[in-house]
C-alpha cells in the first residue's frame, strides 16, 4: 500500500508578527505636546471669553459694521466729489443732526407717551376684553384668562411693572452708556472710512486661491446687504412720520409713541410688516372713548402697506436682496430669543447678507415640467385639448401577464 509523498523537511508555519508601538519621550516631542495643549486651553478661554464677557463688545462691533453697511450709498456718492473719511463724517453729522432735532422737538413728549402707554396696558386689555364681550356675545374675564395660562393678576402687576421699569432703566442705561456710544460711533467711522483700505489688508491675509472669493464676498454684502438697511431705514422713517401725522389728525392716544413703534416693527418684517405694527395702535384706538378712531388707524395701515408695497418698497429697495416676509419673521423671533432687543434689530441684516451670499455662490437649477406642454395646434377653439379616443392596442402592445402565463390570442 503506497503512502502519500511527504517532505523530508516540512516547513512550520511561521508565527504572526506582532507589532511593536515605541513612544520616544524626546525634549522635541515633550515640547512639542505642551504646546498643543496650552493652544487648547488658550482657545477654550479664548471661546468662554468671547461667548460670556466679550458679548456686548461683539454685539458693539456688529452694529458698527452695519451701520457702515447703511451709510455706504451716501459714502460712495459722496466720495466722488471728496476724501472718503471727510464724506464719512458728513453723513454722521447729518445724522447726528437728524437725531439731535427729533430729540428736542419730540424726545420728552415720546418718553412720556412711552411711558403712559405702558402704564395703560392692563387698561388697554381690559377695554378689549370688554369690547369683545359686547360685540361678539361671549363672557370672557381677565381673571379667567390669566388663570388658564397659569398667571394671577398679582404676577401681571408685578410684570408690568417690571416692564415700565425695564422701560425707564433702558432709556437711562442708553443715556449713561457714554462709552459703548463713542465705541459705536468710532467703530461706525472706520468702518466706513477705511472700509476699501481694510477689505484690501484682509484680502492680503488670505491665499490667492481664497482672495477673489473673500473679494466677492465682500463686495456682495456691500452692495446688497447695505441697500436693504438703508432701505430698510428710509422706510420706517417714511413709516414712522406720515403714521405720526395721521395718528395726530384722529386724535389717537400716545400718536407719537404709536407712530415710532408701527414705524419700527413696520419694518422688521418685510411686505406684511405694518399689519403686524398696526395691531397696538387699532387696539388702542378701540378702548379709547371713540373706537372709530381703531378703525380709522388700521384703515390707514391697509393703506399704507398697499402703497408702500406698489410704490415705494420696488423704487428704494431696488437693488437689495428679496427677502420672504416668513424667513425675515422667523429670524426675527430667533434673534430676539437668542440676543434680546439686539437680536431682533440685527436678525434682518445678518439674513440680508446670508441670502445675498446664497444668491450668489448656489446656481439654481430648471425646474423640469411635471407634463410635457401641449402643443396650441393641439387645442381646440376654447383653448382646451380636446378628449381623444384610446388607441387600439396592437400586437406589440400586448404584454404577457404579471403571472407569467402565455400571451393572449390575436
Amino acid at each position: 500500500m503506497t503512502k502519500p509523498f511527504e517532505p523530508r523537511n516540512p516547513r512550520k508555519p511561521r508565527p504572526e508578527a506582532t507589532q511593536r508601538v515605541q513612544v520616544l519621550f524626546s525634549p522635541a516631542n515633550v515640547w512639542r505636546v505642551g504646546f498643543v495643549v496650552v493652544a487648547v486651553v488658550v482657545v477654550v478661554y479664548l471661546i468662554r471669553f468671547v461667548l460670556t464677557d466679550a458679548g456686548s463688545l461683539i454685539v458693539v462691533v456688529v452694529m458698527a459694521w452695519f451701520l457702515s453697511l447703511a451709510m455706504e450709498p451716501a459714502v460712495g456718492r459722496l466720495a466722488r466729489h471728496m476724501r472718503r473719511g471727510a464724506a464719512a463724517v458728513l453723513v454722521m453729522i447729518g445724522i447726528a443732526l437728524l437725531t439731535a432735532v427729533f430729540l428736542f422737538l419730540f424726545g420728552n413728549l415720546f418718553v412720556e407717551q412711552a411711558a403712559l402707554l405702558v402704564r395703560a396696558l392692563p387698561e388697554v386689555v381690559t377695554g378689549a376684553i370688554e369690547w369683545i364681550n359686547a360685540r361678539f356675545g361671549t363672557r370672557y374675564d381677565i381673571s379667567t384668562i390669566l388663570s388658564s395660562i397659569n398667571l394671577t393678576p398679582q404676577q401681571a402687576a408685578t410684570y408690568a411693572q417690571d416692564l415700565l421699569g425695564g422701560v425707564l432703566g433702558l432709556l437711562g442705561t442708553i443715556t449713561a452708556a457714554v462709552f459703548n456710544a463713542f465705541a459705536l460711533l468710532l467703530l461706525t467711522f472706520y468702518f466706513s472710512a477705511d472700509g476699501p483700505r481694510l477689505r484690501r489688508w484682509l484680502a492680503q491675509l488670505l491665499p490667492g486661491r481664497i482672495q477673489q472669493v473673500f473679494l466677492t464676498v465682500w463686495d456682495v454684502s456691500l452692495v446688497k446687504t447695505g441697500g436693504y438697511v438703508s432701505a430698510r431705514l428710509i422706510l420706517a422713517a417714511i413709516n414712522g412720520t406720515t403714521s405720526a401725522v395721521v395718528f395726530l389728525l384722529i386724535g389717537l392716544p400716545s400718536w407719537l409713541a404709536l407712530a415710532v413703534w408701527t414705524g419700527m416693527v413696520a419694518q422688521l418684517v418685510p411686505t406684511i410688516g405694518t399689519y403686524i405694527a398696526i395691531a397696538l395702535p387699532t387696539v388702542v384706538g378701540l378702548v379709547s372713548p371713540q373706537p372709530w378712531i381703531g378703525l380709522a388707524a388700521l384703515a390707514w395701515g391697509i393703506l399704507y402697506q398697499q402703497v408702500e408695497n406698489l410704490t415705494l418698497e420696488p423704487r428704494i429697495s431696488g437693488r437689495a436682496v428679496n427677502m420672504h416676509p416668513g424667513v425675515a419673521f422667523a429670524g426675527v423671533l430667533l434673534g430676539a430669543q437668542l440676543f434680546g432687543a439686539v437680536g431682533a434689530l440685527l436678525a434682518v441684516p445678518v439674513l440680508a447678507m446670508l441670502l445675498s451670499l446664497v444668491d450668489t455662490f448656489v446656481s439654481r437649477k430648471e425646474m423640469m415640467p411635471v407634463m410635457p406642454d401641449v402643443p396650441e395646434a393641439y387645442l381646440d377653439e376654447d383653448g382646451e385639448e380636446p378628449a381623444t379616443e384610446p388607441e387600439p392596442r396592437t400586437d406589440q402592445a400586448r404584454a404577457a401577464p404579471k403571472d407569467g402565463g402565455p400571451r393572449p390570442a390575436p
